[in-house]
């Protein structure tokens, strides 16, 4: 089911090159968090990439004099997704890298399409799964077992931190079900959409300052460049092409740009921070990748028979 387009819809070209801008941005997060997290506690680097990318993206919506939200209702899915697709899913993420390298954190990031299939056909109705698509996610369950299993430990924190991982993969596919479902149909631009969920998710850490910074924070030139453009690209510009992306994609293949954020977080975290992968990581994630495709009908278990 297309959603209705939103207001100065983008160019498919120009949809595709924010869908892949989008991947690579969020792909070199999972460095700039690592690096981040070298001088900040975890709810300090939420705290700097919300307000940083919160100020971006109020920036150009005055810029370009984009037309907000006007109706409470509105504001209150906005408020839901601020905590499901941003406050949520980012404290999660930065805790869990503190005790998992970055390439990792990156390729569990890729079971956000199995969260959001999985969202948008149990919880909001917005789309049907098949018989084929059903097996898809439990042969990508198999692959996220695949990863965990074998340096499994429950009572190990870098266990518990994979675990938590997939919470924040939850939140995204939740989030971007619930906006298909609630926000589709304003009429707002992908950049006020963002903006308003952004906004609020800035505001919520802003007021949470005098309990966030209790810890000081380690400045060095790294640490401040790291947050930065985490915050005004991974969460300002990068969200705007999600939102175009999801507008005219749809949830289930908008939130295939996990298949570029795995790639470019384990080429970075091995070349910049020195990372290694163990072999049954990149062996999970093409399982996982396998049980995307199926979900997503690009391939299938049985081929259509001709008459």
């Amino acid at each position: 089911m297309a959603a209705p387009p939103l207001v100065r819809t983008p160019s498919p070209l120009a949809v595709s090159v924010q869908f892949v801008l989008a991947g690579i941005v969020w792909g070199a997060s999972f460095l700039f968090i690592a690096v981040a997290l070298t001088g900040m506690t975890p709810a300090q680097v939420v705290w700097s990439r919300l307000v940083f990318g919160g100020v971006v993206l109020a920036a150009i919506v005055l810029i370009r004099r984009e037309r907000v939200p006007r109706s409470p209702r509105v504001w209150a899915h906005l408020g839901v997704v601020a905590m499901t697709f941003c406050i949520i899913p980012y404290l999660l993420f930065a805790w869990a890298q503190q005790y998992v390298t970055s390439s990792l954190a990156s390729i569990f990031n890729a079971t956000t399409p199995l969260m959001t299939a999985l969202m948008a056909w149990a919880a909001f109705r917005v789309e049907r799964l098949h018989a084929g698509q059903l097996a898809g996610i439990g042969i990508g369950v198999a692959g996220v077992i695949l990863i965990i299993a074998p340096g499994a430990d429950l009572g190990a924190e870098s266990t518990i931190a994979q675990v938590a991982i997939l919470g924040a993969t939850a939140c995204y596919g939740f989030s971007l079900a619930y906006m298909r479902r609630f926000l589709a149909t304003t009429g707002l631009s992908g950049i006020a959409l963002a903006g308003g969920y952004i906004g609020i998710g800035a505001a919520v850490m802003l007021v949470l300052s005098p309990v966030v910074f209790l810890e000081p924070v380690r400045w060095d030139p790294w640490v401040l460049i790291s947050v930065v453009l985490l915050g005004c690209l991974g969460t300002g510009f990068a969200y705007i092409w999600n939102q175009n992306t999801l507008a005219a994609w749809g949830p289930t293949r908008a939130s295939t740009v996990t298949y570029i954020t795995p790639v470019v977080g384990v080429i970075l975290g091995i070349a910049v921070l020195g990372e290694t992968l163990s072999w049954n990581e990149p062996a999970g994630a093409v399982i996982v990748v396998l049980g995307i495709l199926l979900v997503q009908e690009r391939i299938r278990l049985r081929p259509r028979s001709v008459v």
